[in-house]
This record gives C-alpha cells, sequence and structure tokens, in this order.
C-alpha cells in the first residue's frame, strides 16, 4: 500500500469522477485508476462502486476513508512539523464559515490578512455552508476550524467550542399582523404563539433552524415554515412585505429594524430559544501546526481572548 495510492482514492471520492480526480492530480485518468486497482487488490473489497453516473464509495470504501485520510493527514502533519522547527510555517488550512455570522463580533478578513501576512506560506481556504455540514466535515477531518451555529445546548462530541454569538430568538413582524393582534401590548410572546402561523427562518441545517424546529417539536407542533432564506437580512424582507414571521436572533432582527421601523421584534419566551455561533474545532485539534496557529490566533481575538 502507497500513500499515493491512499491520495488517489481520496480524491476520487471527493470530486466522485475519475476524470475530475485526475485533472485535480495532474495526472493521466488510466494512471490513477491503475493505481486504485492495485489498492483494491491488495485489500481484496472494492472500494469504489463506478457504476453509475459518478463515483461512489462501497461500504468497505466508506469505511476505510476516514483511516485513508487519517494517514494523509499524519503524514503532512510530519512535513509541517519538520518546516515549523525550521522556523517557516507551511501548510493549508481549512476553515468554514456561517453566512454573515460574525459581522459585529469580529473581523474574520482582517484576521485571516494578518495571518497571511505573517506566514506567507499557508494556504488558506474559506468556504461558506450551513452548520450541519460544517460540523459533520469538522469530525471527518475535512476542516480544521468552523464558525458554526449551535442547534443543541451541549456540545457535539469529538468537538470543542467558544460562543461568539449567544443572542435570544425573536419573531419579527410587520404592522397589522395578527401575532400583535393576539398579543397586544407585549414585547415577548410564547412559543405556542407561533403555532399555526406562517414561519420565515433560515434553512434547515442551520443552528437557528435547528433549535426552532426541536423547541417547536418538544412543545407538541410542527413549525410551519413557509418561506426560507440564507442571509437573516433577507428574512427580514420578507417579514417587511407581511410573507409571515421572521424567527431571528434579536442582534440581527436588531440591526434590521435600522432599515425599516415598521418591524416589530416580540421576544420568543422560552430561556432555551436562542441563537449560538460558535468557533468550533476537534476536541484533540487540527493535525497541523498552521491549523493550530491560526486557531490560536483566532481564539486570541474573540472576547475574552484565551
Amino acid at each position: 500500500m502507497e500513500l499515493r495510492q491512499l491520495r488517489y482514492f481520496v480524491t476520487v471520492v471527493e470530486e466522485a469522477s475519475f476524470t475530475r480526480a485526475a485533472e485535480r492530480l495532474h495526472l493521466a485518468q488510466p494512471g490513477v485508476s491503475a493505481q486504485i486497482r492495485q489498492l483494491e487488490r491488495e485489500l481484496g473489497q472494492p472500494l469504489l462502486d463506478r457504476s453509475g453516473r459518478t463515483v461512489r464509495p462501497t461500504e468497505v470504501g466508506a469505511a476505510v476513508l476516514p483511516y485513508a485520510r487519517a494517514a494523509l493527514a499524519a503524514v503532512e502533519g510530519v512535513r509541517q512539523t519538520a518546516a515549523e522547527f525550521g522556523g517557516l510555517l507551511r501548510g493549508r488550512v481549512a476553515i468554514g464559515l456561517v453566512p454573515g455570522a460574525l459581522g459585529h463580533h469580529m473581523d474574520v478578513p482582517a484576521l485571516l490578512a494578518d495571518f497571511h501576512d505573517a506566514h506567507p506560506q499557508v494556504e488558506i481556504t474559506l468556504a461558506e455552508d450551513t452548520s450541519d455540514r460544517m460540523l459533520a466535515a469538522l469530525r471527518h477531518g475535512e476542516l480544521d476550524i468552523a464558525v458554526a451555529g449551535l442547534p443543541d445546548p451541549e456540545p457535539a462530541p469529538g468537538l470543542a467550542h467558544r460562543i461568539v454569538i449567544d443572542e435570544p430568538l425573536v419573531a419579527a413582524v410587520a404592522p397589522g399582523h395578527p401575532l400583535l393582534d393576539e398579543h397586544r401590548g407585549r414585547t415577548s410572546v410564547p412559543l405556542t404563539a407561533l403555532r399555526g402561523h406562517r414561519l420565515i427562518s433560515l434553512p434547515r441545517g442551520t443552528g437557528v433552524r435547528g433549535v426552532l424546529d426541536r423547541l417547536c417539536a418538544e412543545a407538541g407542533f410542527r413549525a410551519r415554515v413557509t418561506c426560507e432564506a440564507a442571509a437573516p437580512d433577507a428574512l427580514m424582507r420578507l417579514a417587511e412585505r407581511g410573507l409571515g414571521v421572521a424567527v431571528v436572533p434579536y442582534l440581527q432582527g436588531a440591526s434590521g429594524a435600522t432599515t425599516s421601523r415598521a418591524l416589530r421584534m416580540l421576544r420568543i419566551d422560552d430561556a432555551r430559544a436562542r441563537g449560538r455561533v460558535a468557533v468550533v474545532w476537534r476536541t484533540d485539534g487540527p493535525t497541523g501546526p498552521a491549523a493550530r496557529a491560526l486557531l490560536a490566533a483566532l481564539r486570541q481575538r474573540l472576547p475574552g481572548g484565551e
């Protein structure tokens, strides 16, 4: 078994295609295919299902994949550690970021720019995604660090975090909405007041949506989400037009109110109804020194520092 075979296997799985994997590896496709078949012969099991339009790992391949990634990460860690002792930090850091989460708490672009100036040989990749997918990518070693919404009060097994945003959820409604008539003169409403109303929320897989769906289910009803948008500002604009009740963290709702004084913010009267965003990493920490250095810099910039 050779490291290049493991690298080819992981790349084909990530690209779901021998052709795209070969292009990414700057190799000829037949060479990639031959090396993976040799690996399969050595293991005595097929690792890839080639029968469909896209290439997928077999059951054995899916079980082997984390170990292949760990082996490649370990070798990269050896290289990076040697470079670190030589006084030059190298490597690659993969970061996931929930859209628009830290605009008022941390200047992520400035932090990354400062880190790049200090360590120009470190390649930083930044991608936006839903919180659920980013947390899964962290556990699988596909991300080193994530800034993600937390759908549950307790951290997921194997992950550590530092809270950056922790705000109560509010119901943002336009004038004349029945929710205002039902709770006239109040600044807060019980969670059950949302039953039956058209709701506007972030998509499934986000922290706020996870909290909303879980609390409504525990209260005995299903959240009637009729409009979804990835950006909190878009939720506010939909609510302005009377399309439903926008469920957003108070911070985002309050900032949205500066552009439209029409919306009323009604706090959801449940201590568990909170929008929480955190910097998240694996409990055992990133494998490479570059990722560890960036995590340390990130945590130092958080409120309260280390």
